[in-house]
């Protein structure tokens, strides 16, 4: 499979994300390449995946999908400090905001949830 997708996430929605995760995970799986990054109110996630042992979280961290998080919502969310600690980078290449450019310059489709 030669799909090369990047997932925005911009909810805070449990039930969506994982949708999300679930759909990265079958993409890769069928040898295509896909990323997640964490916009929006969705950087309150990453601290409500982990604490619930979320597996399919796990699974992506461990397949290397994260890309990373935003760090301006990280700061205007309240969780900077927890999300710097994550096993991925905080983003901010674009006025403190993660860039959709570079993905589109290398190929990537962009899906925004």
């Amino acid at each position: 499979m030669d799909v090369k997708v990047v997932f925005f996430a911009f909810r805070n929605h449990e039930m969506c994300f994982t949708h999300l995760m679930l759909n990265a995970l079958d993409i890769a799986a069928k040898g295509g390449t896909a990323k997640i990054i964490f916009e929006g109110e969705s950087v309150k996630l990453p601290a409500v995946l982990m604490e619930k042992k979320n597996p399919l979280y796990q699974k992506c961290i461990e397949q290397g999908i994260f890309a990373g998080v935003c760090e301006a919502c990280s700061r205007q969310m309240g969780v900077y400090e927890a999300n710097q600690g994550l096993p991925f980078p905080l983003l901010g290449e674009m006025k403190g905001h993660p860039s959709m450019e570079p993905y589109l310059r290398d190929g990537y489709q962009v899906v925004t949830l």
